[in-house]
């Protein structure tokens, strides 16, 4: 007859084990030879007990042998009770320190007080896998990471700020030269600028093409043996008032075109010196417009000296319808830009270009007809901008002869485009862009 199965003891976690031992996941036991049951004595001790520590056990590799029950008093072994043993080590291994057992349960433990019991087993903390050395990292640059010390985590770099590339001393050295910029970088980046738009070739081109155009033909309608013309140059003029409507829209397009695409973010990133910039446009400008309209007038100026009759200029009136001219149509484009600084819309300031160009002629003419209005329209004549052309030639509008004379008009138009380019320059560096 079968005696019935005494109920195992199921192993329970030491209360006093570490949490990573009890979370830590057995790994796989290799495979197990086959292995012949152990002689062990009658007076061996029993696990867990405290008189003898375990022999050298691999961590968490058990084998499961069939042990036959024992003819012993007071010990009911029930036959096929199975028992749970340890694989010893390798010799080369044995001398590694051994895990201490978790518990030992069962009614044969030392806590019992009875004797060895078939199915009591012994719970070993298994040891953490052993992590392969992870590579150093080598830093990007000199002196990001410094050597770890011994209480640093191996496989991770030291973490440090970054340098500051800017402060002396030991850091990122950059192969590129550097270089202080100055006045000279951002005016070749506008002249860059200016002579690779369409619009600064097209509008330069429809101003020369006025310029000679329209002076070539009056040329030939005042060309004749009969007709002496005083002075010589007088007539000129007219091809000039006309190009100065296109010098007005390229001096505002030079600065708020940029504004209205939004590149002026990337100028002012390129170089952040606001002042630097407006000057570095209003001087590219107003070289180009003062070169391409002097030499415009002046070949104007010698198409009308050849074919036409008359006394010949003099000096001071071929400089003043040369140089004089290309300065005046300069300054009022100076003036446009800084309008269009100020302004910041390419529209707007068109707009009021053109106004302070035609407004005043075209007031005075309504005037004309009102008899005490006639002082302020002869003012509006003598200081609008067509009329002051008309006196650098010698040949002021009629009824004006006694406003600004030979020079003074240029040194008016010049001290209004200085009062507005300090205006521009002090809203650069209030605004932002």
């Amino acid at each position: 007859m079968t005696s019935p199965q005494q109920p195992q003891h199921q192993p329970q976690p030491e209360p006093n084990a570490p949490a990573a031992a009890q979370a830590q996941p057995m790994p796989p036991a290799p495979p197990m030879p086959p292995a012949a049951p152990p002689q062990q004595p009658q007076d061996q001790p029993r696990a867990g007990g405290p008189e003898q520590p375990a022999p050298a056990k691999e961590a968490g590799t058990m084998m499961l042998q069939a042990q036959p029950a024992p003819a012993q008093p007071g010990l009911a072994k029930e036959a096929g009770t199975m028992m749970l043993q340890a694989q010893p080590l390798p010799e080369a291994q044995s001398q590694a320190p051994q895990p201490q057992p978790l518990a030992a349960h069962g009614p044969g433990s030392a806590a019992h007080g009875a004797g060895n019991e078939g199915g009591t087993m012994m719970l070993q903390a298994a040891q953490p896998p052993a992590q392969a050395p992870q590579p150093q990292h080598q830093p990007a640059y000199a002196g990001a990471a410094a050597p770890q010390g011994p209480g640093q985590p191996q496989g991770r770099p030291q973490q440090q700020a970054a340098p500051n590339w800017q402060a002396g001393g030991a850091g990122y050295v950059s192969p590129i030269p550097v270089r202080r910029t100055h006045l000279g970088h951002a005016l070749a980046s506008e002249w860059t600028k200016i002579r690779s738009v369409r619009s600064t070739i097209w509008t330069l081109s429809v101003m020369i093409v006025l310029i000679l155009g329209i002076g070539l033909m009056t040329a030939l309608a005042l060309s004749s043996p009969d007709r002496q013309v005083h002075p010589k140059l007088g007539f000129s003029f007219l091809g000039v008032l006309l190009g100065t409507l296109c010098i007005i829209p390229l001096g505002v397009l030079v600065i708020s075109s940029e504004y209205g695409t939004g590149m002026i973010r990337t100028t002012m990133t390129a170089c952040p010196s606001r002042a630097r910039v407006l000057a570095a446009k209003a001087i590219v400008f107003f070289g180009l417009a003062f070169v391409i309209t002097t030499v415009a007038t002046t070949l104007v100026a010698l198409i009308f000296n050849g074919m036409l009759y008359g006394p010949d200029p003099t000096t001071d009136q071929w400089f003043r319808a040369t140089v004089g001219v290309g300065l005046y149509v300069s300054v009022l484009g100076l003036l446009a830009l800084a309008v269009g600084s100020l302004l910041r819309h390419s529209a707007g300031a068109i707009s009021a270009m053109l106004g302070v160009v035609l407004l005043p002629m075209l007031l005075a003419v309504f005037m004309l007809g009102s008899d005490s209005l006639q002082e302020v329209s002869k003012a509006l004549i003598s200081y609008s901008v067509p009329n002051s052309l008309a006196t650098l030639y010698d040949n002021p509008f009629l009824g004006t002869e006694s406003g600004p004379q030979g020079w003074t008009p240029l040194w008016v138009l010049a001290g209004v485009t200085a009062v507005v380019l300090g205006g521009a320059f002090a809203a650069q560096s209030r605004r932002d862009v």
